[in-house]
């Protein structure tokens, strides 16, 4: 027997070393979160760099975990409003209890923390679908909704906001900056809405071009273009009752205020205290670097817009970043426990959930 062919004998496809292209996708997903990650290190450090880490340390240990136990029901509080808000939204295609949606929330928010891809809306669209029953387009249609909602009722605080002229004065004009945000997403996300319900019986057709492209696209996933198509006009739903229909605005504005009270309480546990209209411009603030964040593969763009928001108020460094250090660990631990509890009561791992999610494997 020759070298060769003892060698060939040997080898198995598992010792076969990976293809350049799977190389290369994995630079590609992971390289642009790794630098938006060291960036925003860099931009926090610099933020940082007068801290006085002895008033930090004294600051932690002065904190009253009465108040930090406040923040914590409170995060868990905005989630299971916003459980109970898509509950209205998904109620006349199959009820569901508000706990297994905010169950189902917290497990795509903590697949996203653990894997950052954006696909915490899969994520819980599959989960749900798969408890209920469900086809996973027409629940994720339906996450949908409550996030183009969502987006009008941001755009509503920021007006608000705005309006109130209680913005922090810098160079440039703030109030003005913070309405015209507030208008353009009010637009895109109430057009959005409005496209969704519009053309849900158009897309829902064989003849039209948007239908053929929309198909010719899903067949290089080898997916079935119509029946997926027909599954995601299926969750294009409005309440027909009007009190659920209330039930969708109001779960929406109590979520937002619940929000904003988080820095309340944040600050109450190191003694700060701030106008009302404050923490609102903290939430606005905040969420605003948040989508920005999102758009230049940016990392940490909430922590980085409180961080942002807290100078233009004022408040010491020290207690700044002790309010967005408790705000950012508690809703990390609370998601990321909370979400993999669900996956694991599931009989559902992280590493099954992200490849079933991302595979968008629709049942029809």
């Amino acid at each position: 027997m020759t070298v060769a062919s003892s060698l060939t004998e040997r080898s198995s496809p598992d010792d076969a070393p990976p293809p350049r292209g799977s190389k290369r996708r994995v630079l590609a997903r992971w390289m642009p979160p790794v630098l938006g990650g060291i960036a925003a290190l860099a931009l926090v450090f610099w933020l940082y760099r007068d801290l006085d880490f002895g008033r930090f340390v004294e600051g932690l240990r002065r904190a009253h975990p009465g108040w930090i136990a406040m923040l914590a029901l409170t995060i868990l509080l905005e989630q299971f409003v916003n459980g109970w808000k898509w509950r209205q939204i998904l109620h006349d295609v199959k009820p569901v209890r508000t706990l297994r949606l905010t169950g189902a929330l917290l497990a795509g928010y903590g697949a996203n923390v653990l894997v950052p891809l954006g696909i915490s809306p899969l994520v819980r669209s599959w989960l749900i679908a798969r408890m209920e029953d469900l086809k996973m387009g027409t629940v994720l249609t339906t996450t949908v909704i409550a996030r183009f909602i969502d987006g009008v009722v941001f755009a509503l605080f920021a007006g608000l906001v705005a309006m109130a002229g209680q913005v922090p004065q810098i160079g440039g004009n703030l109030e003005l900056g913070l309405a015209v945000a507030g208008a353009l997403n009010f637009a895109l996300f109430g057009a959005l809405l409005w496209a969704m319900f519009r053309f849900r019986t158009l897309f829902a057709r064989e003849g039209p071009l948007i239908c053929r492209l929309f198909d010719r696209v899903t067949r290089w996933f080898r997916a079935n273009g119509a029946a997926l198509r027909g599954s995601l006009c299926e969750g294009v739903v409005w309440p027909r009752n009007r009190w659920r229909r209330l039930g969708v605005l109001v779960g929406a504005v109590a979520a937002k205020l619940v929000s904003s009270t988080h820095y309340l309480w944040a600050g109450l546990a190191v003694g700060v205290v701030l106008a009302p209209f404050d923490y609102l411009f903290l939430m606005v603030f905040a969420g605003f670097s948040l989508v920005l964040s999102r758009f230049v593969r940016v990392p940490g763009g909430f922590v980085i817009g409180s961080a942002l928001a807290f100078e233009l108020l004022g408040v010491p460094e020290e207690q700044a970043l002790l309010m967005i250090l408790f705000n950012w660990m508690l809703s990390i631990i609370l998601v990321v426990g909370f979400g993999l509890v669900v996956l694991w009561q599931s009989g559902i791992d992280i590493r099954r959930a992200r490849a079933e999610a991302e595979a968008a494997d629709v049942r029809v």
